[in-house]
């Protein structure tokens, strides 16, 4: 395995953020109300979209939008896909690679299905996001290290979740707060059979902010967990779920229950006082946070594929920022709100959003191509 990395360009440092695990090209045709499948027969469609997609993508470039200086760190394969995303991330001012590259696998690609009007649907191949364990991974100085998704990097969630746990100690022993994300995991994989909830257990007392979403929940752990009354809605499994994620350790949860809104609790202050460097200092004003926040209307509707993880740059963003619960939640929602209506969620669409939030945003991002 050999490492494809940039300590600095453009004047930047290597950032106090760092974003590492899953990534992808993400390859998304336009597909009309007519696409369907038909073997043997030629279907229409629109142009196809090559883009960078997963958590280190998806989060990284939305980081950057707001204007983070971001450190990516993930797997790729000795190949074009792999020379295709190296590329891509070199492209952004603001983005720091530290790719590894591997002959044990092809880089991981997902076709995304999304008919006209319906929800998207994903072909994916794991590639090699199955080979990353983290070891490699240089936390150096950061400020906070955001990982996703284990249920798709089925080296680190092997043996129990030991490698995720490992990284997240080692993170943690050099100072800095942990984040992680999770999806959807498949049922019929390996991933799927799994003990979940012994892996979120081990790992959640080593995990300062948590952001899955309901849907991501409901597939790993099903509902048998929750309290008996609980209502089926989005919004009370949301909350349900994050009580039971705040019992086995996490420090703050935030848990998007999709046009129900992101639910958001934290622990008590003793346990956000060990969150590392940035969220440490917040511990008084995010201790005890309980608060449901509504979904902020997008301008239109271009695709959902990306706001989950627009959602958490979002509140990791104002988080670096020195927000509160209320705040983050909003720069969180309006960064979902943004990529939901094809727009990149940059400082100033974010103020034009919910303009409450700009003193978070005096940094204008700067201008980056598309990826």
């Amino acid at each position: 395995m050999r490492r494809l990395s940039v300590d600095a360009k453009n004047g930047g440092s290597m950032g106090e953020i760092v974003v590492a695990g899953h990534i992808c090209v993400d390859l998304s045709p336009r597909l009309g109300a007519s696409a369907r499948i038909d073997p043997g027969a030629l279907i229409d469609t629109g142009p196809l979209r090559i883009s960078l997609g997963g958590c280190v993508a998806n989060t990284g470039l939305a980081l950057a939008d707001l204007g983070s200086d971001v450190r990516l760190h993930a797997t790729v394969g000795d190949d074009e896909l792999g020379a295709i995303v190296a590329a891509r991330i070199a492209a952004q001012p603001r983005l720091h690679p530290a790719l590894e590259v591997t002959d044990r696998a092809a880089t991981s690609y997902s076709v995304v299905v999304e008919p006209e009007g319906l929800d998207r649907t994903f072909w994916h191949h794991t590639g090699a996001n199955e080979v990353f364990t983290g070891e490699h991974l240089a936390v150096g100085g950061a400020d906070l290290v955001h990982l996703g998704y284990p249920p798709l990097l089925p080296g680190i969630v092997a043996d129990g979740g030991a490698p995720l746990a490992a990284l997240l100690e080692r993170v943690r022993t050099h100072g800095a707060t942990t984040s992680m994300d999770l999806a959807v995991v498949d049922p019929s994989s390996t991933v799927g059979a799994l003990d979940w909830e012994a892996i979120l257990r081990r790992t959640l007392p080593l995990t300062d902010v948590v952001s899955p979403s309901v849907d991501d929940l409901r597939s790993a752990l099903g509902t048998t967990l929750l309290p008996a009354d609980t209502a089926p809605s989005p919004r009370a499994q949301a909350a349900a779920f994050a009580e039971l994620l705040l019992a086995w350790g996490a420090g703050v949860v935030a848990i998007s229950a999709g046009e129900d809104g992101l639910v958001v609790r934290a622990a008590g202050v003793d346990r956000l006082r060990q969150a590392g460097r940035m969220l440490a200092p917040l511990a008084a004003a995010w201790a005890d946070a309980a608060l449901v926040a509504p979904p902020i209307p997008a301008p239109a509707f271009v695709s959902t594929n990306g706001a989950g993880d627009a959602s958490t740059a979002g509140l990791l963003f104002a988080m670096s920022r020195g927000a509160g619960p209320a705040a983050a939640a909003d720069v969180a929602g309006a960064s979902a709100a943004a990529v939901i209506a094809g727009l990149r969620p940059t400082a100033d669409e974010i103020v034009r959003l919910r303009p409450s939030v700009r003193p978070l945003l005096t940094d204008a991002s700067p201008d980056r191509p598309a990826a």
